[in-house]
């Protein structure tokens, strides 16, 4: 007697969980993805320095902190991406450094960036590991029980 009737209804069922599951994953990337980046967005904010100037030169400080943003998730490849953006022009060369040029073009001196970026890709990094560990550990909870 064979138990084909049987094994055929485990591994239609067993397919059945696997395609359940394959949906969640993809949830789930855009999930962590998410959760990770905005923990980056709110640290590049916290790190980013503020301008300080001189009452009455009418200069406020706070651009580039202001000008951090995260678009959406976007479909990649296999997988999925979010960015880190800052659109003010000199948001590169506070986080890299850049060099001092007096009015004859002549390098005077260099200052050193404040690597606020990278921190924060630090964070998301961190941010996304764990994320990603609590889900897996939510959807074999779900599957397995």
């Amino acid at each position: 007697m064979s138990n084909q009737s049987e094994n055929a209804a485990a591994i239609d069922k067993y397919r059945a969980e696997l395609r359940a599951m394959l949906g969640d994953i993809s949830q789930i990337d855009r999930k962590v993805l998410t959760s990770a980046v905005n923990a980056g967005l709110s640290d590049v904010k916290k790190n980013t320095p503020v301008g300080q100037y001189p009452a009455g030169s009418g200069k406020i400080g706070g651009t580039m902190r202001k000008g951090w943003r995260s678009p959406p998730v976007q479909s990649a490849g296999n997988g999925v991406q979010k960015a880190l953006e800052n659109n003010v022009y000199y948001a590169p060369y506070v986080n890299d450094g850049h060099r001092v040029v007096n009015r004859k073009g002549e390098t005077v001196g260099y200052v050193e960036g404040k690597h606020m970026l990278e921190r924060a890709d630090n964070v998301v990094e961190r941010a996304m590991i764990q994320a990603f560990n609590e889900e897996i550990e939510r959807v074999k909870a779900k599957h397995d029980g």
